[in-house]
């Protein structure tokens, strides 16, 4: 392999939708040839995500610190997340909070949120909600005009929306979830990592905890709320029906999708595919959504 040839790998691998387990070792072997030959740090960092995602932890981290050394910003917040989460089996609020303040101070509204978060559980630093939410507050202002959907807009409005929500600010909470979800769509459509997935799931349920759910209104993502229990929607993509059921097993909820099943919705949501496509990146082509049972007083019938 040559590095002209490892770049036409990397390039094209952006373009593919949705990689196959070829697609992926081909990348990776192009990127790690890349980062041997050349130590760049931006392809240091781009291997240390790629690993992250696929929760490959041990390989993130040893990419993610290769990368800090070099003074890669992003690095940094993603050690951050890997002490702060004990991703690769233990938790270390220090190094969290240590790698999230040499981001924020940098600039990184990341890394600002993040530390936000610690002061709000107490992790590491004196448990202060006052100080937490100065921070965010502080933040809403920088980010509130990009469009860019993978600007950290979702996770500041999120943050803001429960303030308000606690507040008693109801219509502001719903203003500032409905922002996040336009945004974190078009972001997951690009890139349903699991991280973004998870906000995701999270800003549906806490929507529907603040208004009741509208069954003749709803998209791919109110999924979130419906199949918590056990349900049935139909939904058109181009000329076909598809349906989608929650159903209990063991006591516990799991999704057929199609003829297809999945473990929980989290699963689903990260792997359905339609027409060799992943959902999450066809939702603005599905449409008729149509909830025909659920079973609890939750959700109208």
């Amino acid at each position: 392999m040559t590095i002209y040839e490892a770049h036409r790998i990397i390039r094209e691998y952006y373009m593919i939708t949705n990689p196959t387990e070829e697609d992926d070792f081909l990348y990776t072997e192009a990127l790690s040839y890349v980062v041997e030959e050349t130590q760049d740090p931006e392809y240091i960092l781009e291997l240390g995500g790629y690993y992250y995602d696929r929760r490959n932890f041990d390989l993130a981290l040893k990419y993610y610190e290769l990368a800090a050394a070099y003074g890669s910003d992003e690095a940094m917040l993603g050690l951050g997340y890997i002490w702060y989460y004990g991703r690769t089996g233990e938790k270390d609020y220090e190094k969290a909070f240590y790698y999230y303040d040499q981001a924020s101070r940098r600039g990184s509204i990341v890394g600002a949120y993040k530390m936000a978060d610690m002061y709000k559980n107490g992790y590491y630093v004196e448990k202060s909600f006052d100080r937490y939410k100065e921070i965010v507050e502080g933040l809403y202002p920088m980010i509130r005009n990009n469009k860019n959907p993978h600007a950290p807009l979702p996770e500041v409005f999120t943050r803001l929306g429960k303030i308000r929500a606690d507040e008693g600010s109801t219509d502001e909470a719903l203003r500032l979830y409905g922002s996040a979800r336009t945004a974190l769509e078009k972001r997951i459509r690009d890139n349903p990592f699991f991280g973004n997935l998870t906000i995701m799931k999270y800003l549906i349920l806490d929507t529907y905890s603040l208004r009741p759910f509208d069954a003749e209104a709803f998209g791919l993502y109110d999924l979130y709320y419906i199949l918590g229990e056990p349900a049935k929607v139909r939904f058109r993509f181009e000329d076909e029906d598809h349906e989608v059921e929650a159903v209990r097993e063991d006591g516990e909820v799991v999704v057929r999708f199609d003829d297809k099943w999945f473990r929980t919705v989290d699963d689903f949501f990260k792997r359905a595919e339609v027409d060799g496509e992943k959902l999450t990146a066809r939702y603005e082509e599905l449409r008729d959504f149509e909830l025909e049972r659920r079973e609890t007083g939750e959700a109208a019938e």
